[in-house]
């Protein structure tokens, strides 16, 4: 069990296991059971951007340093305010005879698990990213466990857009799920322009739902309106709970969250239903603020902690994508903006 789940590699503090840890041992010799990626680029989670992007005022060269300094001081992409990491694509460089995973050397590979439990080694100083984007071009070596998830990239997705999904992917098959628990619900997603937010909307309407959307602009509202996943879309600040809830006519049964800011919490619980269920899939998720809001609430929802993870989940997203050109295009020009 111990390799199996990366307890060899947790340096500090002894006993837990690594996305608890504050410190990794990276080191590039691998274990029976390990898996060595050689990187080639990172996909930083939306609210640790955000959050390093704010700090450091849009400065590319602070961010890039602060990224850098996370690295080498942990052992992996872990930030140490906003608790998330992000993804990495790369290539596999060596695999342990025990390696349950499925790939082999030279498969071109996304990680389905977090940076934040990833031992993860930088050796180009990110030399090639401006700081100013999510998608960071890197080279190093990161090391999954027995217990990782590991995707082998489609070949007919550039990497960078197949990155972006796969980063995602949880969102969507999570939200096709629940809604399959339903009859015919309404699902509204508290920012609905982004990635998880696109797809999670796609997913729903596409498991027969109606769909609802919060955005923060104009301009949002009118990008989403083109890609067609929300019959109703509505401009409000997802952090007032009271414009939140007042945004459509009545609650929805579903509400997701993928605002990757905090104090979203209560303008979710506020637009569920009485026994409908909220999923928060933003890291910038206070999970007291809810628990606590919802008990002051007298809310009777089911509230999810999206754990990124659901069996099969990037085969889902990525045909999500395939069979929605609208949603494809967005994602693309996300990707040419980053």
């Amino acid at each position: 069990m111990s390799g199996s789940v990366g307890l060899s590699r947790v340096v500090e503090p002894a006993g837990v296991l690594p996305q608890a840890a504050w410190r990794l041992d990276a080191s590039p010799e691998i274990g029976p059971d390990e898996v060595r990626i050689r990187v080639q680029r990172l996909n930083l989670d939306a609210a640790s951007y955000r959050q390093l992007a704010q700090k450091h005022e849009g400065d590319g060269e602070k961010i890039r340093a602060e990224v850098l300094e996370i690295v080498e001081t942990r052992g992996k992409m872990h930030n140490p305010v906003t608790g998330s990491g992000g993804m990495l694509i790369g290539v596999v460089e060596q695999v342990g005879p025990e390696s349950p995973l499925g790939v082999k050397p030279g498969d071109r590979v996304a990680t389905l698990v977090s940076l934040t439990l990833t031992p993860l080694r930088i050796t180009d100083g990110l030399k090639g990213w401006d700081g100013l984007s999510e998608q960071v071009p890197a080279e190093g070596t990161a090391i999954l466990f027995g217990r990782s998830i590991v995707g082998v990239l489609p070949d007919d997705l550039p990497p960078e857009l197949a990155l972006a999904v796969y980063d995602v992917c949880g969102a969507p098959a999570l939200v096709d799920r629940v809604v399959r628990g339903y009859r015919e619900p309404t699902v509204l997603v508290l920012g609905g322009a982004g990635k998880s937010g696109s797809l999670s909307l796609a997913a729903a309407k596409r498991a027969g739902a109606r769909t609802q959307a919060i955005v923060v602009s104009e301009a949002e509202r009118d990008t989403l309106a083109r890609v067609g996943v929300a019959d109703q879309i509505a401009i409000a600040d997802a952090r007032n709970p009271v414009e939140v809830a007042a945004s459509f006519d009545r609650p929805a049964e579903i509400t997701v969250v993928c605002v990757d800011v905090p104090g979203c919490e209560h303008g979710a619980i506020l637009a569920t239903a009485p026994g409908g269920t909220v999923i928060f899939f933003s890291m910038a998720t206070s999970f007291s603020a809810a628990a606590l809001g919802a008990e002051g609430l007298a809310a009777d929802v089911t509230m999810l902690v999206g754990n990124g993870y659901v069996p099969g989940h990037a085969e889902f997203a990525v045909d999500l994508l395939r069979t929605t050109p609208a949603v494809r295009a967005l994602f693309e020009a996300r990707v040419a903006g980053d």
